[in-house]
């Protein structure tokens, strides 16, 4: 574990937690040995340069004299950590020698099993590699006999992947052991589907997956307990089968279990049903108040391209006179890009206590230019706005830009006080675009006089 001397209560509890595994496991054979170290310590800090430690506390587990790191995924309490490491101090990929012991592996989970005709060669050696790359999110055994796994043809006597899963089609296979290949596989396969947001917390990984993907996103919202949920549940199915393929992913959400979470979104509960597609690049496309038998034309549409994208704005204010102005989805080409002055812009979010502790120092600066015509302070919900540009991206709040009058973006990284941002004003404004055309035009008259 790496860490900073200046913790807050949940690092301090952690750190006690961390101890009393390192107690418990002191014993333990093959030996699992836990380690400290103290980022802020000039001598231990090259460790945390070379990890790539950015938050304290950070844990990782190295293996092969540190050869192989990974991030730890497990729990925080004493006896559960030791419990979880005794487990990966031990094999990646477990053998299975019966029927028994394949029915205890796989139960109702994603397990990946390898079948081998001997284990040895590469295919093997790729398999556990992999096993060893992804010990963490899943469960992998190997045997010499399919006859023992219970779905899938038995007779086969592989080399071959199979990956068990509850539900969908239950189990795949999979041949091709390069082990770029067998990754995307298994992560490909290991997910469903449809993934289903609601409240059971069996969904929860599914659905962690399914956001943190780089794939587009087709997500119907609707009530899981209002009439006919079944029948859109069923047609959305038939949508994500029909088009299901590599870089897009499905999901159906509980509109009564994530009723809070839809400003994230940009859309309102009283859109609902509602389909929604979201690209990596933020571009969205959306049909409210959508009928079951419309969803499949109306994603063909879209895969067609005859849908436009929607774009969330919030209403644009009927009077902005405050010092620190509001920009919303809307307004912001004409505040930011064509007010031809320099602007100092916060992204923030309603949420984000960061944000609410910047407000005041924001008020202070934004009244020190008040009466400087060529500087905006502004700021702008970043949840219930779409960012309309790719020169500012806000995925942490608060973020602040500033751009200058001739178009120059610079991102703030200072300190955030209000001398601070001054003197970052000052550093990078320039003249509007408009009064250097005068002072040019005043200039070639004062030639030709």
């Amino acid at each position: 574990m790496i860490s900073s001397s200046s913790c807050s209560t949940h690092q301090v509890y952690l750190s006690l937690q961390y101890e009393k595994a390192a107690s418990i496991l002191s014993s333990h054979d093959p030996p699992v040995i836990l380690a400290k170290i103290d980022a802020d310590d000039e001598n231990n800090k090259y460790i945390a340069a070379e990890f790539e430690v950015k938050v304290y506390p950070t844990i990782r587990i190295l293996r092969n004299g540190g050869k192989n790191v990974q991030d730890y995924k497990g729990p925080r309490v004493a006896d559960r950590i030791a419990d979880y490491l005794k487990k990966q101090s031990g094999p990646a990929s477990t053998e299975i020698k019966s029927v028994d012991d394949a029915t205890a592996f796989i139960e109702d989970k994603v397990a990946i099993v390898g079948v081998f005709p001997k284990f040895s060669g590469e295919e093997f050696y790729n398999f556990t590699v992999l096993a060893e790359k992804l010990r963490d999110d899943y469960e992998f055994g190997h045997t010499l006999s399919a006859k023992h796994l219970p779905r899938g043809e038995s007779s086969v006597a592989g080399p071959i992947v199979r990956l068990f899963k509850p539900f969908d089609e239950l189990f795949v296979d999979f041949q091709d052991f390069h082990v770029d290949a067998l990754e995307k596989f298994v992560e490909q396969s290991s997910q469903p589907v449809v993934t289903i947001f609601n409240n059971d917390l069996r969904n929860h990984p599914f659905i962690t997956k399914f956001f943190s993907s780089p794939n587009t996103k087709v997500m119907l919202f609707i009530n899981f307990t209002a009439e006919g949920a079944e029948t859109f549940a069923s047609k959305f199915q038939e949508t994500a089968e029909q088009y299901r393929q590599p870089g897009v992913s499905f999901l159906l959400g509980d509109v009564s279990f994530i009723k809070d979470s839809l400003q994230y979104f940009g859309v309102k509960e009283d859109q609902v049903p509602l389909i929604l597609v979201q690209h990596i690049d933020r571009k969205k496309f959306l049909k409210p108040n959508l009928e079951a038998d419309h969803i499949l034309t109306w994603f063909k549409a879209y895969k067609d391209g005859n849908i436009a994208p929607y774009f969330k704005s919030e209403p644009i204010p009927e009077v902005n006179d405050e010092p620190v102005k509001v920009v919303v989805g809307k307004s912001f080409q004409d505040i930011v890009f064509n007010s031809g002055k320099n602007v100092l812009l916060e992204f923030y979010s309603p949420w984000c206590p960061y944000c609410t502790e910047l407000d005041p120092t924001m008020e202070e600066v934004a009244v020190s230019y008040q009466s400087d015509a060529d500087v905006i302070i502004a700021k702008m919900d970043g949840i219930a706005n779409d960012n309309p540009s790719d020169s500012f991206e806000a995925t942490r709040y608060p973020t602040i830009y500033f751009r200058s009058a001739s178009g120059k973006i610079s991102k703030y990284d200072g300190n955030k006080t209000k001398e601070d941002f001054i003197e970052f004003i000052e550093k990078n404004r320039e003249k509007p675009v408009h009064q250097e055309q005068e002072k040019g035009e005043k200039e070639n008259v004062k030639d030709e006089l």
